[in-house]
């Protein structure tokens, strides 16, 4: 059974909240792999919802078949529940006003379209295939913009029963107004206003009787009582068609929250045929669900303080339509590096510990690391989880590395001291007892050497670093990296460095 929901009205930059409750949706097509943009709408309607302890919905629109992609249903299912975004209502768990499947809603939309009919809001259209191709053709070659001339809107109820009585094909389009103009309120773009000659008489049902898009969400949505919709803004140029039929109807409009799309670059939108990431795919690639979930929640909107920083339950009590942009968000995989790094950082040692240990682990299979002193290193390093494995790839095996990797700019080695601080260093690291080998005894002897060269500490701890590793970056400075190698390696280590420079 439908049930109809009280609405309640909101004004432009602060929700003015009252009894009624808050309904929004998420209404996505199972047609693949779940975009950033998707998940975007999906947090931002549930954000909204639960800002106001209203209700969150999830419907699956499921009538376009040439799209659809078996699987998709359950991706859409286990990417909400991953992220957090648990439905009140839905195909799964049901609620008062479902079915929540559309292509399971199918029957009553014809009954609504009729009763448009009755009140002269639509009209039988009885043009086939070829009329309505020659028109269109007509049209592009006179630089006119494509749309339906109105051949049967003013058909007599005796022609159109004849018509009917005759079985010809038909379709129901909406009869738009030809005069004056109409407007809406959008919460991020203000007052659209258009000029109804402009608007095409949109088809509502097809010939097989089942309803285009456009008529079927509206429809769905005043049904299951939706009170605030939130969508990408190319739905911009329907809504004043939308908002004809909620009039038509005398149904009640609802609240109009579009944003922008979120963008590759600021010419190229993001695409999975480009290779721009899923979701599933962000998760592959190393980064945490929260992370992704509060990166998201920043394309294309502000907090209004200066923290960025958000678990799923800060973003509900923060989260504010008012600051959504107009402005397309670019999606920046550094700041999601950079998010992702601050929910590293904020594990205790121990859970990242146990969180890095398979990364770790395959490059790194030496079994005389602490791999607690390893783990400590690189929690402060780390931004991604797959980065771990070729920071640590150097442990096992010393990579056959260019001398050039010594000389460095800002630390002012060259070939020349760096042999001359790794011949300084040898001796001393050769005194500490092996049992006596640790981050206290070798920090005192390398600035032992440090003090007796009358050099900056880089001069000294560079060269050491990259003989103990042969890498530009690594999890530690050559201090840490001695400690966890142990002596004999490290001592090796830099006799190799030495050799390299010496031969150079």
């Amino acid at each position: 059974m439908i049930k109809l929901f009280d609405r309640f009205f909101t004004f432009k930059g602060d929700l003015q909240m009252s009894e009624k409750k808050v309904r929004t949706r998420f209404a996505p097509s199972p047609t693949g792999y779940m975009h950033v943009g998707n998940l975007r709408t999906a947090l931002y309607a549930y954000l909204l919802a639960k800002k106001y302890d209203g209700d969150f919905i999830l419907r699956i629109e499921d009538t376009d078949r040439e799209r659809y992609v078996e699987g998709a249903v359950d991706i859409i299912y286990d990417t909400l529940r991953k992220t957090g975004l648990i439905w009140d209502e839905g195909p799964d768990i049901g609620g008062p006003v479902g079915p929540y499947i559309q292509s399971e809603r199918m029957g009553m939309f014809k009954d609504y379209a009729l009763k448009l009919v009755e009140s002269g809001h639509a009209y039988f259209c009885f043009c086939d295939k070829d009329r309505l191709t020659e028109l269109r053709e007509i049209q592009q070659a006179s630089g006119i913009a494509p749309k339906y001339d109105g051949h049967c809107r003013n058909l007599t109820p005796e022609e159109i029963k004849e018509k009917l009585d005759a079985g010809i094909p038909y379709v129901i389009r909406q009869k738009m107004p030809t005069e004056g103009e109409t407007y809406f309120d959008d919460e991020v773009f203000g007052r659209i206003t258009v000029d109804n000659s402009t608007l095409d008489d949109q088809i509502l049902i097809k010939t097989d009787g089942m309803p285009t898009y456009n008529f079927a969400n509206v429809v769905d949505d005043h049904t299951m009582g939706i009170t605030h919709v939130i969508r990408g803004n190319e739905y911009l140029s329907s809504t004043p068609k939308y908002n004809l039929l909620y009039e038509a109807f005398g149904w009640d409009i609802p609240t109009y929250i579009h944003c922008s799309p979120v963008m590759k670059t600021s010419t190229e939108k993001l695409s999975k045929r480009n290779g721009d990431a899923s979701f599933e795919d962000l998760l592959k690639k190393g980064y945490l669900t929260e992370a992704v979930i509060n990166y998201i929640a920043l394309l294309g909107w502000a907090p209004k303080g200066e923290n960025e920083i958000f678990t799923l339950q800060e973003l509900v009590k923060e989260f504010d339509v008012s600051g959504i942009s107009k402005s397309p968000a670019i999606f920046d995989n550094q700041k999601l590096k950079a998010i992702n790094g601050a929910y590293i950082r904020k594990f205790s040692v121990d859970e990242f510990t146990k969180l890095a240990l398979p990364y770790i682990r395959q490059t790194c299979k030496r079994e005389d690391i602490d791999i607690k002193i390893l783990a400590e290193m690189l929690q402060p390093r780390c931004e991604l989880f797959t980065d771990i494995p070729e920071q640590v790839d150097f442990i096992d095996t010393l990579p056959d590395y260019n001398i050039d990797l010594f000389v460095h700019k800002k630390m002012k080695t060259n070939y020349e001291n760096s042999l001359e601080a790794l011949k300084a260093l040898l001796p001393v690291l050769e005194q500490i007892d092996e049992k006596d080998w640790n981050i206290d005894a070798i920090h005192e002897k390398c600035f032992e050497v440090i003090a007796k060269l009358e050099v900056k500490n880089g001069v000294v701890l560079w060269p050491l670093r990259t003989a103990l590793s042969g890498k530009q970056f690594t999890p530690g400075g050559g201090i840490d990296l001695a400690a966890i190698l142990g002596k004999n390696d490290s001592v090796e280590r830099i006799k190799i460095g030495i050799d390299k420079l010496q031969n150079a």
